[in-house]
Parts: C-alpha cells; structure tokens; sequence
C-alpha cells in the first residue's frame, strides 16, 4: 500500500536563513515559519490569534535560493515532508522535535528587497509566473471573443455548462 508524507505551509518567515555547508559540500538552510488562525475561545467568546511555529530545512540549491531571496517577514509558500527526531538537550532530558524537509519554495508577496536580480535566476520569477501567465490567457481570450468573426476553438460546444 503505498502511502503520503506530504506538507505543504504558507506563512511568514520568522527568521533570516541561517546556511551551512555540510563537509560534502552540500548546503544546507534553515529558517522558521509561522502560520497563525483565528480561533474563539470558550471563555471570554473574543477571537484569538492562534499562531504555529514551524522548522523548514532546505537542501542543495534550493537551500542556496532560500539564503539569498527569504527574509525575515517575508511571505514564502513551502512544500515538503515530515521528519520526527529526538535529542538529549543539556539537562539530560530526551526531546522530540518534528522539522520539514522542503521540497519547493515559492516566495509571495512583491519583489521588495529583490535588487536587480535577473528574472531568469531567481526563485521569484518562478513563483510569479502562473498569475501573469493566467492573466495572459486571460486576456488573450477576451480579445479573441470582442474582434467580430474569431473563432475561438469553443465555438462548437453548448451554452449548457453545468457549473
């Protein structure tokens, strides 16, 4: 039976990258995410704010983007897994920790603090290119149905659509 370890986050950083380098050379970053709901409490019936901390660890080059575009504040979608581990801290005491090891990042918002990085490097462009490649299609389609006579590939289908 196959099965799914999949997560997928969208929040704000709450930490600049912190990188490293493993001794294969490998890179490795780490930055921490929170994502927050709102919630009524029983008690006092006023809606509070519920916000999760998360560790995300990214690998290779994607560990290489995250250090030099994700910033502190800054909005990021994630996709990943989950691993569970345990450490002994100082004291003697095991405890538990649960990271995601990421497998995309897309960053959100605008392109603050972005420079002058060329569109075709950044992990940006990327994250930015369904919304302006739908608004494209979508525009496209529009002037295709307001010039008289265009066909439009649809022109054989029925009016009936059931949604």
């Amino acid at each position: 039976m196959a099965s799914v370890n999949k997560v997928i986050l969208v929040g704000n950083c709450g930490r600049d990258p912190e990188i490293r380098y493993l001794p294969s050379g490998q890179a490795v970053a780490n930055i921490s995410i929170a994502t927050s709901s709102k919630r009524k409490d029983k008690t006092s019936g006023e809606y509070v704010d519920d916000t999760q901390w998360h560790r995300v660890t990214f690998y290779d080059r994607l560990a290489e983007i995250a250090g030099e575009y994700v910033k502190k504040g800054r909005p990021v979608y994630v996709e990943g897994r989950l691993k569970y581990g345990k450490y002994t801290d100082k004291d003697g005491i095991e405890k538990n920790t649960v990271d995601i090891i990421a497998t995309e990042l897309q960053l959100l918002g605008g392109r603050e603090g972005a420079g002058n990085a060329s569109p075709s490097g950044s992990e940006e462009s990327t994250s930015s290119r369904p919304t302006s490649g739908s608004s494209q299609a979508s525009a496209s389609r529009s002037d295709n149905a307001t010039k008289p006579g265009a066909k439009t590939g649809f022109d054989d289908m029925d009016d009936d659509i059931p949604f």
